[in-house]
């Protein structure tokens, strides 16, 4: 929807560039509004901008929409996302909106409605199996003071999708994404001032978090209607093929297939996201670095997986840099795929990223 920079409020979603006289967007795409955004759009004077009929918490944004006709500078805004995005945005936003309702509730009467949350993520997790291009704009959408609630529907898209890269039949993907759901519910227990704070954690409160798998497990342990391989799924989700992980330190020959999955859904979703401590970071940047760090903790059959369907990368790919540059592939290294050659939109210039360690693709601007 259009609307003038006036009516925005906190926590919209723009879902075009904003563009000025320059070759980079005054404000990019998906980013979500603060306050400072507001002001900036009114200081450029731009006249209005696209931004997504719900807010990231979930609720409904309600304001005048513009005619574009009636509007000078149409060239400020840029291609429309798909409609298929639009969709998955609005299952995103409503299930982190029912999620928080559920961790609360959970709070007072810690009782699983494993119905209502099958029904919750199950057109979500279709929905994120039809484009890889929402699975990149995953970290986009996250809230740092709802960090968990967005993590526990994340990873449960992200899981399903690597499944589906990974031939698991259409049943096994739900149960998969069951499972990444729930492996956080047991943060409940540990209370909103540990998986809420605002800085990074203690050495006490990092103990404590490695306890979560098992109060997962614990919340679920008697569920009639959740399979074996679900409850395991849960309980070792955090645990690594070399024994390095939690709560029991267990190896690749005892780890389940789908805590593999979930494992390295954790860690993207994680990596990617913006926190109260840390600033998100590329998923093209962290994709390099798990392939790098987590060899031998990882399953590198489920980050190939990963791998693969993210860096699609072929020549004529349009793509932001990090430093904001926006350029087009012109060469692709098989070896190193995610580092490719990328001609400056607004010179000739040639970037090698293979020799630019600290330069990432940001984002495929290709529709």
């Amino acid at each position: 929807m259009k609307v003038l920079p006036q009516d925005l409020v906190p926590g919209c979603l723009l879902i075009k560039d904003v563009m000025g006289k320059t070759v980079y967007p005054i404000i990019p795409k998906n980013t979500v509004i603060e306050p400072i955004h507001i002001k900036v759009l009114n200081d450029f004077q731009v006249p209005y901008v696209e931004v997504a009929s719900r807010l990231v918490s979930g609720d409904s944004y309600d304001a005048k929409e513009v005619d574009p006709n009636e509007v000078e500078n149409e060239e400020t805004m840029v291609k429309d996302r798909s409609q298929s995005s639009h969709a998955f945005f609005d299952y995103y936003v409503h299930a982190v909106k029912e999620t928080k309702l559920m961790f609360e509730n959970w709070e007072k009467h810690p009782q699983l409605d494993i119905n209502n949350i099958r029904q919750l993520i199950s057109p979500l997790v279709a929905k994120g199996e039809e484009s890889i291009k929402s699975i990149l704009e995953l970290h986009h959408y996250n809230e740092k003071q709802n960090y968990y609630y967005h993590h526990m529907v994340a990873i449960a898209v992200i899981s399903a999708f690597i499944a589906n890269k990974l031939k698991y039949e259409k049943s096994e993907r739900m149960q998969i994404a069951l499972a990444a759901f729930l492996s956080d519910a047991g943060m409940v227990k540990e209370g909103s001032h540990v998986y809420k704070k605002d800085d990074v954690l203690s050495e006490a409160e990092y103990e404590r978090i490695q306890n979560h798998p098992i109060l997962s497990y614990r919340m679920i342990e008697h569920e009639p209607y959740l399979s074996k391989n679900i409850k395991l799924a849960v309980l070792q989700h955090h645990e690594r093929l070399d024994g390095s992980g939690y709560p029991l330190g267990i190896h690749n020959d005892k780890l389940h297939p789908y805590a593999k999955i979930i494992a390295v859904s954790d860690m993207f979703h994680a990596m990617t996201s913006e926190r109260n401590y840390r600033k998100k970071q590329s998923p093209f940047k962290v994709i390099e670095e798990m392939m790098k760090d987590q060899l031998g903790k990882l399953d590198m059959k489920v980050v190939e997986a990963l791998v693969q369907s993210i860096v699609y990368f072929s020549n004529g790919t349009k793509v932001r840099l990090t430093n904001n540059d926006i350029g087009e592939i012109v060469f692709i290294d098989d070896k190193h795929p995610t580092r490719p050659m990328v001609k400056k939109e607004s010179s000739e210039e040639i970037i090698h990223l293979l020799h630019n360690q600290n330069l990432y693709i940001e984002e495929i601007l290709n529709s």
